[in-house]
């Protein structure tokens, strides 16, 4: 007989969440979804709410909490409304769960997500800052309380699907024994074939409309820079603690290869599926087994042929500017997400240009880099620190009013 697992998706409306609730429909034998959270498609919780009897909902605010209950048509009673960020990390951390699918975007999603690793919860990691921002902080959380992490992150999904494990999912003291590096498949987003100079006109519509993966506006656009190719190898180093000189990123536009790693006697174990976020999400529910994702059947023929490159890191500036944020340390990374999600968001709002997000990140660098070193022992000191950087960034003058 399966235990049955309940999962909490804080994110349910956002990509990711809506993935999880369709590999977890596959599976009613084996899970049931406990509590949903959504920022600003109460509508969408509310039919998610009904259709998978979920017993709590969190939202942001009592206006938010006021349109749950005026939207709410289901026959059954309404779920238990839970209100603001204390709200996520308490049910995060709720008993009456066994799962966290942390898929909240951006450092609002790190109290839960870390809220969860401390109450020993299986986590599925969706959520990058939770280690850019907090990578030493989230992983001693782990290890200290017992916890499971699975990145959901395809992949960082497809190096720990390479990597030796005992069917258990801990956080690692060091680098797994025989590795020699980690690769990272980047796709190269919509201007991979595009010259930096040509860039500066680039719409929002236009640096949204990846190639392969759908994906929301925020992660779309840092995949067009290939920033979250940058936060990825500072995820990489916290998740298998590898040395940022180990961790190498390479082009690859048909994103059939999601990772790769390779071992000192010179053999590589690559991960391959197609592009759809449903593997990664139904590997972590199901391990150490496999189950039903509802993902079609891989074609090799009909993908004819896999291309890789190096990537150009003059026509990618806010990649190299990840490497020189791990190196430079926490503080450095925290600044690097900060300053990102401030520049992404003045450029979906059409506040500044494409191509001034990686000067928006490398003035903020700069700027962090002339303060005092800061100790980074607590949330709340990686929340200030974090503030500091979003005011610097929010007041650049590449940033219209």
């Amino acid at each position: 007989m399966v235990n049955i697992s309940r999962v909490t998706i804080l994110g349910s409306t956002g990509s990711i969440g809506q993935s999880t609730l369709d590999v977890v429909a596959r599976h009613p034998d084996r899970f049931l979804v406990y509590a949903i959270s959504a920022h600003s498609r109460i509508d969408l919780l509310a039919q998610q709410a009904d259709t998978f009897n979920v017993a709590v909902v969190i939202v942001p605010d009592d206006s938010a909490a006021q349109r749950f209950r005026a939207v709410w048509t289901g026959n059954k009673p309404i779920p238990e409304i839970r209100v603001g960020a204390a709200a996520l990390a308490d049910t995060a951390a709720d008993s009456n769960c066994d799962v966290v699918m942390a898929a909240i975007v951006g450092a609002a999603g790190l109290p839960a997500a870390l809220a969860a690793a401390q109450a020993g919860k299986r986590v599925l990691l969706a959520n990058k800052e939770a280690l850019v921002a907090a990578g030493a902080l989230f992983m001693a959380a782990v290890r200290e309380h017992g916890a499971e992490l699975l990145p959901i992150d395809s992949e960082h999904n497809a190096i720990f699907q390479c990597l030796p494990h005992d069917g258990r999912a801990s956080a690692p003291a060091g680098p797994a024994p025989g590795v020699r590096r980690l690769i990272l498949t980047a796709s190269g987003g919509p201007f991979r074939t595009r010259q930096w100079s040509e860039l500066t006109e680039v719409t929002p519509e236009q640096a949204c409309a990846h190639p392969n993966w759908s994906m929301g506006r925020k992660i779309s656009v840092d995949s067009a820079t290939m920033l979250n190719k940058g936060l990825e190898v500072i995820e990489a180093h916290w998740l298998f603690a590898m040395p940022a000189e180990r961790i190498h990123v390479v082009i690859h536009p048909q994103s059939v290869v999601h990772s790769m790693v390779e071992y000192e006697d010179g053999s590589v174990l690559a991960q391959l599926g197609q592009p759809d976020m449903r593997t990664p999400i139904a590997y972590g529910l199901g391990f150490p087994e496999r189950i039903d994702s509802g993902v079609g059947l891989l074609d090799l023929a009909l993908a004819g042929r896999l291309d890789f490159a190096a990537p150009d890191v003059h026509q990618f500036p806010c990649l190299n500017l990840s490497f020189q944020a791990l190196k430079a340390g926490q503080g450095a990374c925290i600044a690097l997400n900060a300053a990102n999600e401030i520049a992404v968001d003045a450029f979906l709002n059409r506040r500044t240009a494409y191509t001034n997000i990686s000067r928006i990140i490398e003035a903020t660098l700069d700027w962090h880099a002339a303060q005092a070193s800061t100790l980074l022992n607590s949330l709340e000191d990686v929340l200030v620190v974090d503030q500091l950087a979003r005011t610097f960034a929010g007041n650049s003058s590449l940033v219209s009013r």
